[in-house]
């Protein structure tokens, strides 16, 4: 079961998800950026708030939402 306490509200604009790692420490990933002359990506981590997330780390990864598209 995703884990729906995380307020995205509080995210960098370019957040895609949040977790929390080993140590307990929670961050806000950001969209991948990817080089084409290069065969690695980099996703940059931010330091988040842990929104008194309790359960396992390996099951902390959230997606942001996707935002509907607002009609004109």
């Amino acid at each position: 079961m995703a884990y729906n306490g995380v307020d995205w509200k509080q995210a960098p604009k370019l957040a895609r998800w949040w977790a929390l790692d080993a140590d307990g420490k929670a961050h806000w990933y950001c969209e991948p950026d990817v080089a084409a002359s290069a065969d690695f990506w980099i996703a940059a981590e931010l330091a988040a708030p842990d929104f008194d997330y309790e359960g396992s780390w390996r099951e902390s990864l959230v997606e942001r939402p996707v935002r509907p598209l607002r009609s004109a």
